[in-house]
C-alpha cells in the first residue's frame, strides 16, 4: 500500500494518474496547500521541501518527494510506462526532464502572473506567456513525429499531461504566432484524456 500526499495541482495529479495506470493500491491524504498544511512538521518529515506530491510505501517505509523522481521509481518498480532498452529509457528521460525543467515552471509562472499576481505586470506576462507558447510549439513539433512524446505512452506523457491539458489552448490562442496551431498537441491531449486511468487519477483528491 502506498500513502499519497497530494493536492489538486498538476504536479500532484502526475502521481495519482501513474498510480491508477499501474493499478497500485494507494490511500490519499490531501495536503491543503492553500491553508499551509505542507509546512506542518509531519509532512516536512516526509518532504523537506514542503511541496506536494509525496509518497510513503508502507511495507518498506520508503518515503519520496518530487513528482519526477516518484514517477521514475514507480515505473522501475512496476516495469510499466518506461522502455527496457537504454536508448528508449534515454528518450523518456529527455522528455520527462523537459517537463520538469520547462513546462511546469513556465506554465506555473504564466498562471501566476496572469491569474494570481496582485499587480498585472505586462513584462512578466509577456515573458512567461511567450516561453509557454514556445514550449507548446516544441511539443507540437515532436508530436508530429511520434504518437507520444518519447514514442510509446510513457511517464513523460503522464508528467506532461496535467500541465498541458489545462493550458495549451489558452497559450496557443494568446500567441498563435509562437505556438502555431498545436493540432498535434490537441490530438495527444484527446488521446490521453480518453484513458480511464487518467480520468480517475485527474479526479484525485476528491474534496
Amino acid at each position: 500500500m502506498i500513502d499519497l500526499y497530494t493536492w489538486t495541482t498538476p504536479n500532484g495529479r502526475k502521481v495519482s494518474v501513474m498510480l491508477e495506470e499501474c493499478a497500485l493500491p494507494y490511500a490519499v491524504h490531501p495536503v491543503n496547500i492553500r491553508e499551509g498544511e505542507q509546512f506542518k512538521p509531519e509532512f516536512v518529515k516526509i518532504c523537506p521541501n514542503s511541496k506536494i506530491p509525496a509518497i510513503v510505501e508502507r511495507e518498506s517505509g520508503l518515503a519520496m518527494f518530487e513528482s519526477g523522481a516518484i514517477l521514475l521509481h514507480l515505473a522501475d518498480k512496476t516495469g510499466m510506462f518506461i522502455p527496457k532498452t537504454e536508448a528508449g529509457r534515454a528518450k523518456v528521460f529527455e522528455w520527462l526532464f523537459w517537463q520538469m525543467a520547462n513546462v511546469g515552471p513556465m506554465l506555473g509562472q504564466t498562471n501566476h502572473f496572469v491569474n494570481a499576481a496582485p499587480e498585472k505586470i505586462p513584462y512578466a506576462i509577456n515573458r512567461y506567456m511567450t516561453e509557454s507558447a514556445r514550449l507548446v510549439k516544441v511539443m507540437d513539433d515532436q508530436l508530429g513525429r511520434t504518437e507520444y512524446l518519447a514514442g510509446d505512452y510513457s511517464i513523460a506523457d503522464i508528467a506532461t499531461y496535467p500541465w498541458i491539458s489545462a493550458a495549451f489552448k489558452l497559450v496557443a490562442s494568446a500567441m498563435p504566432e509562437v505556438a502555431g496551431e498545436a493540432k498535434n498537441v490537441e490530438r495527444w491531449v484527446s488521446a490521453i484524456a480518453a484513458r480511464p486511468a487518467v480520468q480517475r487519477g485527474m479526479a484525485v483528491p476528491k474534496l
